[in-house]
């Protein structure tokens, strides 16, 4: 089969074997592969990111220096079943998949390991437990958007957002687009988004966010058409002043009741949920700077360096910070049905595609926010250029 192969940074196209299916395995033909932000900082930065990994408990994560077939946003037919599976699908069948696979119990991730080559390539492997038929005629170029859109769906399961609570996505890259997107898909009424970058603005706007700032010109804070009530410290403490004075009116009333059961129903005051997706060093402590008191904070973006940030301003206004990655195998299946039956729709996001030859030129392209947010790979395709 051919796969774009990357070694120390360069891409080459190669004739590589087909691969073969192990015991609970299957093979299927990519039809499409997205390109991931992941993908962009592992062609250069790998062995720092497999460090940080072997440090949380993975040693699979690839180097620089193998040869390493990327592509972990793939969506491909049923071509071929490995030993010990259940043979669910006809060969031909549409699927998506989680991109990971299992060696004697040794998980490797797809895309991101020597052991399992991703889809950047006519052919690539899945485990038939984690893959999924795609429903209702999907097209391939949306099928493929089901894993990144799951890492949205994830942001917002875990950020326990309510409908009426305003949320601000800090960074409108692919990962921000989907949190938006989902944002919506959830019933969020008030989406607060911001970038840098016109185009990506653009693209919040048409991903459904009801407001889009430039934050060179334009505070998000400010921007809300609700603007949060407890706005400091001194709020927060006038505001305990003035709940008291209205309880204690109450005669023979045990007021502390009150306060237990706010507590223990998690009604008490609310600021906003941030959602930063953006992940270079200095943007937490610019939230926690800025954010109203009791914020809630849900770190998407993945910061490759060393960050710093001043605990006491998160202290003293009770701001909550949460750090999220990937998705259940729940969250991703119900993400491709949402896309499937209408409730999501990806389509904004997908701003070119190219074959196999045109990897490092969408790199490149990439490489800028003005112009493209996610471009996919068709293997079949001769286009060299997004």
């Amino acid at each position: 089969m051919r796969a774009t192969v990357v070694s120390k940074g360069e891409f080459r196209v190669e004739d590589l074997p087909t691969p073969e299916p192990g015991p609970g395995q299957v093979l299927i033909s990519v039809t499409r592969c997205g390109i991931c932000g992941s993908d962009l900082h592992a062609r250069v930065h790998c062995d720092e990111l497999a460090d940080l990994a072997a440090a949380t408990g993975y040693s699979g994560f690839m180097r620089s220096d193998q040869r390493i077939v990327l592509g972990h946003e793939f969506t491909g037919e049923i071509a071929e079943y490995g030993a010990h599976t259940h043979r669910r699908w006809k060969p031909g069948t549409p699927v998506v998949a989680m991109p990971i696979l299992r060696r004697d119990r040794e998980p490797e991730l797809t895309g991101l390991s020597a052991h399992a080559p991703g889809g950047y390539a006519e052919q690539v492997l899945t485990q038939e437990s984690v893959t999924f038929e795609v429903p209702n005629g999907l097209s391939p170029e949306h099928a493929a958007l089901t894993e990144p859109m799951a890492v949205g769906w994830h942001a917002v399961r875990k950020s326990r957002i309510t409908k009426r609570r305003t949320a601000f996505v800090i960074g409108c890259g692919p990962i921000g687009l989907a949190v938006i997107t989902m944002l919506k898909a959830a019933g969020v009424r008030t989406v607060v988004a911001g970038d840098f970058s016109p185009r990506r603005r653009e693209l919040a706007s048409i991903c459904g966010a009801d407001v889009v700032v430039d934050p060179t010109t334009e505070s998000a804070w400010e921007a809300a058409p609700k603007p949060p009530r407890v706005t400091g410290a001194a709020d927060m403490l006038n505001l305990a002043f003035d709940v008291m004075e209205r309880v204690r009116r109450i005669p023979k009333v045990p007021w502390w009741y009150l306060f237990r059961a706010a507590h223990t129903l998690d009604r008490g005051p609310a600021g906003p949920v941030v959602f930063e997706c953006v992940g270079v060093p200095g943007i937490i402590d610019q939230i926690l700077t800025a954010a109203p008191p009791s914020t809630r904070v849900v770190v998407v973006g993945v910061c490759m360096q060393q960050d710093a940030f001043h605990p006491a301003n998160a202290i003293n206004k009770e701001i909550e910070l949460r750090f999220v990655l990937g998705y259940d195998p729940g969250e991703f299946r119900d993400t491709l049905h949402m896309i499937a039956d209408g409730t999501v729709d990806p389509s904004p996001l997908i701003t070119g595609t190219v074959g196999l030859d045109g990897v490092e030129a969408a790199f490149a392209a990439l490489g800028s926010p003005d112009h493209h947010a996610k471009i996919l790979i068709d293997p079949r395709s001769d286009r060299v250029a997004p």
